[in-house]
């Protein structure tokens, strides 16, 4: 993975969920958004689509639409509002 984004200080004590991104076995911890969890392991979300630079999201609260993601089963789920679940499979399109 490259380097986080987000720098967890708090709240260190929560379970752990194991989830993938691009392959890879990464630990949110329970409670996180998806952006927060993919964000507290990656650099960056997703590639944008049409320009194939890197996203992070944008207003963080579900109104921008810049945070979609894609599960490995082809649904796109919004970031910022989605909950972290146990054995989810996550796909940024950046290659690894």
């Amino acid at each position: 993975m490259n380097r986080a984004q987000l720098i967890r200080v708090a709240e260190t004590d929560r379970p752990p969920v194991v989830f993938s991104l691009d392959g890879q076995v990464v630990t949110a911890l329970q409670g996180d958004t998806v952006l927060t969890a993919v964000l507290a392991c990656s650099g960056q979300l997703r590639r944008n689509e049409f320009s194939g630079q890197p996203r992070a999201g944008f207003c963080m609260m579900g109104a921008c639409q810049d945070c979609w993601i894609a599960t490995a089963d082809g649904q796109r789920l919004r970031a910022c509002s989605t909950p972290i679940q146990a054995g989810m499979q996550l796909l940024s399109g950046v290659p690894r």
